[in-house]
């Protein structure tokens, strides 16, 4: 054997070495590492070790979720999402695992054709229906970052019409809307016209809710449908409580050369604020845990997470109005403003709270209000809307 074909086969067997060598250290450290239950930066809980079943094996279920155990398990496993993620970003990638790579520094979740409209228009009617006459009730369905910030998106991306979605809700349930795509679109492209100082940007850059000022925005327009004199922001005091926010959209790509968002909190003096988590009965002066603040669920820090049903109180609203809000987590950076105008609300996630608001609003005849407030790419999955009516 010639020299040259002598070194080809010791390189070739070198190379392998090393990968075998990696393969053994990586399958020790899986091993050895402590396994976790709950990602952090994921908000999920991981996938614990099956127990296989004669079941599970036939139907090849304890494969998948053996599999799904080695990749929630893998040694590293943020590091090399954080690695892979910065190649097909440099590969031009306009999509990295099911996230849109737009301009200006955006994230954002795609938008399917919705699969359970009709169902969502039986039970919204249902329970409009079974309401008393005299209480005002309201429809907020809220666009998501790829409808109102379309141009930002990468000219490939597939695009369907939140707004049409939401009209076939609206109109078949004919509950009283809020403009909610018509005030956001308008926001968006005034936004360099906003109040100086102030948050501008309608949702966050790595997460898929709206900011603060988003919920400001949809605060504004349930005002004006509900003939209530909206508090005019620069009145609000603002304060930035974290600038270091990164949501569940960055989650999905794991990219650490991201900047955070920030989160604002919206106040005013004049209000004097109760608050009770009526499933753990505990009661709180403020709107706002900043304990989440620390962790990377930081926008439970509006409401304390969830919670099956809260009741804020106002003593200085100076009304007696009383507020049902129904609703997803989009709601709960908009309540702070809400409570200004409402001796009290109750807010409601059917996903928990298992005795459904109907018979509640009942059994509460101070019910002067409602609102169903959803964003468009939960209301077609939220297992909670079955439990409105």
């Amino acid at each position: 054997m010639d020299s040259k074909n002598r070194k080809f086969n010791i390189g070739r067997i070198s190379g392998a070495c090393i990968l075998a060598v990696f393969i053994i250290v990586l399958d020790i450290l899986f091993v050895a590492f402590p396994k976790k239950t709950f990602s952090e930066n994921e908000n999920r809980y991981l996938q614990a070790f099956p127990v296989p079943s004669a079941e599970s094996i036939v139907s090849g279920k304890w494969m998948d979720d053996i599999n799904s155990y080695l990749c929630d398990h893998f040694p590293f496993r943020d590091s090399f999402m954080t690695i892979r993620t910065g190649v097909e970003k440099a590969e031009g990638r306009s999509e990295i695992n099911g996230i849109y790579i737009c301009s200006d520094g955006y994230f954002i979740e795609p938008y399917d054709e919705p699969k359970n409209t009709e169902k969502t228009i039986r039970i919204f009617k249902s329970f409009y229906e079974s309401l008393p006459e005299n209480i005002n009730t309201e429809l907020m369905l809220v666009p998501t970052a790829i409808w109102t910030l379309k141009d930002k998106l990468p000219a490939a991306a597939p695009y369907r019409d939140q707004q049409s979605d939401a009209m076939d809700i609206i109109n078949g349930t004919g509950i009283p809307a809020v403009d909610c795509f018509a005030a956001l679109s308008e926001a968006y492209e005034n936004a360099d016209a906003a109040s100086s100082g102030a948050q501008t940007e309608l949702y966050y850059k790595t997460d898929h809710h709206w900011t603060t000022y988003g919920a400001y925005i949809g605060y504004k327009a349930y005002c004006e449908k509900s003939g209530i004199d909206a508090v005019p922001l620069e009145k609000w005091n603002s304060t930035a409580v974290s600038t270091d926010f990164h949501g569940t959209i960055y989650s999905k790509l794991n990219d650490y050369t991201v900047p955070g968002d920030t989160i604002e909190a919206y106040s005013l003096g004049s209000d004097d604020i109760s608050v009770v988590y009526e499933d753990t009965h505990e009661e709180s002066d403020s709107l706002y845990n900043p304990e989440y603040l620390g962790q990377k669920d930081k926008y439970s820090y509006f409401l304390d997470n969830l919670h099956s049903l809260i009741t804020v109180t106002n003593e200085n609203a100076g009304t007696d109005r009383s507020l049902v809000l129904i609703k997803d987590s989009y709601a709960n950076c908009m309540v702070p403003f809400l409570s200004h105008h409402f001796k009290h609300i109750y807010v409601f996630d059917t996903r928990s709270y298992k005795l459904g608001p109907s018979a509640f609003i009942a059994e509460h005849p101070e019910v002067t209000d409602v609102l169903i407030l959803y964003n468009m790419n939960m209301i077609d999955t939220d297992l909670g809307i079955g439990g409105i009516y």
